[in-house]
């Protein structure tokens, strides 16, 4: 264990700075606070199935955005923590491209608040997968780095690889609706040894970025056909076009 002497000699030489502009701050894995007041967290009222803020005041009512009322969902309620710009999206780049792990630091608290409505003590929590083509590039999966914090902290079965994407589908940026549904086409299969955990259970999918819902989509509809009893989404940030 590091002594406290050393902690403080290590914070004097390499104070915390924040995580996006690289100003002192007063914790490590945190953002200053202007960083902070450009970081488009999700409050208020939201769309039940996919998290994406509405107009209007939180209570007790459902609510539905207009994609959600036309695109069918395999799963049951879905969240956000962030809208996917400005800062949300530097975040997001950075983890999944930049190696930048610290960034699941500072995510997880909003993570685990988003999650409060779709977690029970018996869920399993599963990320999104990668091919292992991606996998060998990138040394590590974002959504299971995220999946397992938001596992640990309620205390769920975490299955890291509960899915396989046996096929590597294309870069889904510039696809439209119609394509990135057709891109995922058969390209995920639950892992033959882990048909087990899923079957009967309630299943909580984590992926970094939602757009059209196409990858969590085929993640859904291959968890219900292993048998699962009911899917739920997380996502660190859903993109929303109109804000």
């Amino acid at each position: 264990m590091i002594s406290t002497a050393v902690q403080t000699a290590l914070r004097i030489v390499y104070p915390p700075r924040c995580l996006l502009c690289g100003d002192l701050v007063d914790s490590d894995f945190g953002l200053c606070g202007g960083c902070w007041r450009e970081t488009p967290l999700i409050s208020g009222l939201v769309c039940d199935l996919c998290g994406v803020p509405l107009p209007g005041d939180e209570d007790a009512t459902i609510a539905h955005c207009d994609k959600c009322l036309t695109t069918a969902r395999p799963w049951s309620k879905g969240r956000a923590a962030l809208v996917y710009k400005d800062n949300a999206r530097r975040l997001v780049l950075a983890l999944k491209h930049g190696d930048r792990h610290d960034v699941v630091h500072l995510v997880r608290s909003w993570l685990i608040q988003a999650a409060s409505p779709l977690v029970e003590p018996s869920t399993v929590v599963v990320p999104v997968p990668l091919h292992w083509s991606r996998m060998l590039k990138r040394k590590y999966n974002q959504s299971a780095l995220m999946a397992q914090g938001v596992a640990q902290s309620y205390d769920c079965e975490f299955c890291p690889d509960a899915l396989i994407r046996g096929r590597r589908t294309p870069v889904l940026d510039g696809l439209g609706f119609e394509e990135r549904f057709q891109a995922l086409d058969s390209a995920i299969s639950p892992h033959p040894k882990k048909c087990s955990i899923l079957k009967g259970a309630k299943v909580l999918l984590v992926d970094d970025v939602m757009t059209s819902g196409a990858t969590l989509s085929a993640c859904a509809q291959t968890c219900l056909s292993a048998g699962a009893d009911e899917i739920f989404v997380l996502v660190l940030a859903r993109v929303a076009p109109d804000i």
